[in-house]
């Protein structure tokens, strides 16, 4: 049965807490010896996505999707970078649209469900670089990403696709944007929403007359924002057929290479939903985890070389 019965994962006492799980690396956490080396690809709709690789002469390579509002820079997304090259992986951080630094030049921008842009970077590897093995790694909207589009190819994946791990999983939105939208998350929702207005604006120099922030201070929360902007720019028809549409949870069965799903038990962002445990049970190639602590894309150590355990986490499984 691949629901794992324990976590080896086991926080510093004074760290065994949800939020500062989640907060302190991304307020504090620094990896610097990481040199990225920026290729920039078409997309068949005319658009522009920029990929980070960091090689180290390696036959395999590791495919990094990051987190809502992150980027190939967070430090989520560098320190598995290091991991990976200190294990003989290169690693290939692409950065979702308008997150490179660039405002990106359609009008659409990334969502949980797009899957084709994850494609195009899977191509663009295996037209330019012969490697032996890809691996997935994928982080919040990033591991929904990669679970979707695993569970959306189901057999057509490629060969050379061989395993994936993700980490703090939104693997139902609806439930995940709901869980967001409670007062106790308050400072979560309105940082992102911070963050995403950041966008429209850029956007708005670019495309003038094409997307407007009138009135933009009147969204609270996710479902604001997705059925005035995601929804609508993407072809769905509200936030709620976004989420169901977009949903990782509904594609889990069908994942046919073994993959990892780590979400910590007390992470703020998820609802008892985002737990697929009868998806585990059910596939034989799912792998679910589920540490008693970690929050959000935590899951913090202590150690000289400042390598967090779903570092280590991750090249375990994709290694084993």
């Amino acid at each position: 049965m691949p629901l794992l019965p324990r976590s080896s994962y086991s926080p510093p006492s004074f760290l065994a807490n949800g939020h500062l799980q989640t907060l302190l690396p991304t307020l504090f956490r620094r990896v610097r010896d990481v040199c990225y080396q920026r290729e920039r690809i078409d997309t068949p709709d005319g658009d522009f996505l920029d990929l980070d690789w960091s090689k180290v002469g390696a036959e395999k390579v590791a495919i990094l999707s990051h987190g809502l509002e992150g980027s190939s820079q967070s430090p989520y997304m560098r320190g598995m970078v290091r991991a990976l090259n200190q294990n003989g992986w290169d690693a290939l951080a692409w950065n979702f649209r308008g997150c490179s630094g660039e405002p990106n030049k359609t009008l659409r921008f990334y969502h949980s469900g797009a899957t084709e842009d994850l494609q195009a970077v899977i191509s663009a590897v295996m037209t330019q670089t012969e490697y032996s093995e890809i691996a997935l790694v994928g982080f919040s909207l990033g591991g929904n990403l990669a679970l979707k589009y695993l569970g959306e190819q189901e057999k057509k994946v490629h060969p050379l696709i061989k395993k994936a791990v993700a980490f703090s999983v939104p693997c139902d939105l609806a439930a995940s944007v709901r869980k967001l939208a409670k007062p106790s998350n308050r400072v979560y929702m309105k940082r992102f929403l911070v963050m995403l207005h950041q966008k429209i604006k850029a956007k708005m120099k670019v495309m003038p007359g094409q997307i407007s922030d009138d009135g933009y201070e009147r969204l609270k929360n996710f479902r604001d924002f997705d059925d005035r902007y995601t929804a609508p720019l993407h072809g769905f028809k509200d936030a709620e057929d976004y989420w169901q549409k977009c949903s990782c949870r509904a594609f889990l069965k069908t994942i046919p290479i073994p993959t990892l799903i780590v979400n910590a038990k007390d992470d703020p962002f998820l609802a008892p939903s985002c737990y697929p445990l009868e998806e585990a049970n059910a596939n034989p190639n799912l792998f679910l985890e589920m540490p008693d602590s970690g929050g959000h894309m935590g899951f913090m150590s202590l150690n000289h070389g400042g390598q967090y355990w779903s570092e280590w986490r991750a090249i375990s499984f994709l290694q084993g």
